[in-house]
């Protein structure tokens, strides 16, 4: 499937007459690797710009974060924004941060973990960045939860706000939150919000 994104206007939605599968999606988000990309769950592909510089600085710094926490806690494992994954409805998504506990990851297949593994994270962050539609972001994290996150967290550091998603409750918004504590499978975990937004 070949397509000149350099010439479209992005972000760009399309629907394949006969949907990606997930090798077919593989290949064709390597061959636009300078760019996101993600599935619906009814095959519609979402291609995405990366994000600016200032969004991609307080991303590595959330994702850094979680990830040492994951190492030292020994819990789970934590993942980057390039870390695809292919949740029980079919779609295929990218957070900003994720994390998974140690016994799911490790139940899947080498073949599983090197594609977009097919399971949905336990625990997931997203950043807005300038560019992006909050109310998007919103319905990406009920996404998320729907398919069996147990915590999200939707950063905004326009707003200075941290949006909290868990199963069966409406969101929580934190305001200029000087921390953000992980519960659950999370809990122990802790953003300190001026490292990220600062």
């Amino acid at each position: 499937m070949n397509f000149n994104l350099a010439e479209m206007p992005l972000p760009l939605r399309f629907r394949p007459e006969t949907p990606m599968s997930d090798e077919e999606l593989m290949r064709f988000s390597a061959a636009n690797d300078a760019l996101r990309v993600e599935r619906d769950a009814n095959g519609e592909i979402l291609v995405m710009t990366p994000a600016g510089s200032g969004t991609s600085r307080m991303n590595s710094r959330v994702t850094r974060l979680l990830d040492e926490w994951a190492e030292e806690d020994g819990r789970g494992v934590a993942f980057d924004s390039n870390g695809g994954f292919t949740l029980p409805d079919g779609s295929m998504r990218a957070a900003d941060a994720a994390w998974v506990l140690s016994k799911r990851w490790e139940a899947l297949s080498a073949s599983d973990q090197a594609r977009f593994a097919p399971l949905c994270p336990d625990f997931v962050i997203e950043l807005r960045s300038p560019n992006d539609a909050l109310n998007e972001l919103k319905a990406k994290m009920e996404h998320w939860i729907a398919n069996g996150a147990q915590l999200g967290w939707l950063i905004d550091p326009e707003e200075k706000t941290v949006h909290v998603y868990r199963p069966g409750d409406s969101p929580e918004v934190l305001h200029h939150p000087t921390s953000v504590q992980g519960s659950g499978v999370v809990a122990g975990f802790e953003l300190v919000m001026a490292r990220v937004w600062e």
